[in-house]
């Protein structure tokens, strides 16, 4: 089952986040997801399996420049995470698509996303998600 989050399904949406993304804290996380709860341009959908919250996706709108699009606002997947013992069932595909059907009620025509050079899983996934490659870069910095 697939549903938007809500603010009580905050540390379902946290705990899954901090798997993708465990550099951070659980604290981080419960505070940015409900910021992004309560969003209109921002939404995060948890895929649950019974009563636990086994994936989710974030999406929000951008109206910056979006490498490879030419309209705005443009429905962007900030991130998308099953937990490894359900992958391979769909439930990535199901929690994109339901992003970009968000995206099309708020008017977009483009759904864009991003990933590490490095990340070949991410870009298979990505690929086998129907996204096309829109470009390659390298960003660059020095300390001032």
């Amino acid at each position: 089952m697939l549903k938007e989050a809500t603010i009580s399904e905050t540390e379902d949406a946290a705990r899954l986040a901090l798997l993708l993304w465990p550099e951070h804290t659980l604290q981080e996380f419960i505070q940015e997801m409900s910021g992004l709860i309560e969003q209109r341009d921002a939404v995060v959908i948890l895929a649950y399996h019974g009563d636990d919250a086994i994936g989710f996706a974030q999406c929000q709108l951008r109206y910056d420049y979006v490498e490879g699009t030419s309209s705005s606002p443009v429905g962007y997947l900030e991130g998308l995470y099953v937990k490894e013992a359900f992958r391979q069932q769909g439930y990535a595909k199901k929690l994109v698509h339901a992003c970009e059907r968000w995206a099309k009620k708020k008017s977009c025509q483009e759904f864009a996303s991003d990933c590490e050079l490095e990340n070949r899983e991410s870009l298979a996934v990505h690929l086998k998600l129907g996204f096309s490659e829109a470009n390659r870069i390298i960003c660059f910095k020095k300390m001032l």
